[in-house]
């Protein structure tokens, strides 16, 4: 029996929506964790060695503030399904074709996006975001539609 060279489209088209959902959708769960995130103080920042500093000032903030983002698990659990959505690109690159894969899944990413405002945070959609999602899908359906005459 002999296996096929490409996988079903139907394959590409979960993909396509996996990695737009993992992109768009967890992108107003990261900005309100950031936005609500009040971190604790670290006496380290209160140090004479560091105040005096501008340098130590910068990069010990600058330290403090990503590990503390980190231990939020308001912030990196949708933060790690953000970045499994960048693996599962990086692999469909390899598989699907490029000058496809770039706008569908972005394209996807900006529907989950604003759908996920319009959850999260109550955002109404505009019309003029509406209009833009609208003309987003007929364009990718344009390039899917060119590149398979």
């Amino acid at each position: 029996m002999a296996v096929p060279d490409h996988p079903p489209a139907v394959n590409y088209i979960l993909s396509f929506l996996l990695v737009g959902l993992a992109w768009g959708l967890t992108t107003p769960f990261i900005r309100r964790a950031a936005r609500d995130h009040s971190p604790p103080a670290h006496p380290v920042l209160e140090s004479d060695a560091v105040k005096n500093s501008a340098w130590r000032k910068r990069v010990y903030g600058a330290f403090f503030a990503v590990v503390d983002l980190l231990r939020n698990p308001r912030y990196a659990a949708p933060l790690v399904l953000n970045l499994t959505g960048s693996v599962w690109f990086f692999l469909l690159v390899g598989k699907a074709e490029l000058s496809l894969t770039v706008p569908i899944v972005n394209t996807v990413a900006f529907l989950f996006t604003v759908i996920g405002e319009w959850w999260i945070e109550g955002k109404v959609i505009s019309r003029e975001t509406m209009l833009g999602m609208v003309l987003s899908v007929g364009g990718i359906a344009l390039c899917v539609h060119s590149k398979n005459q």
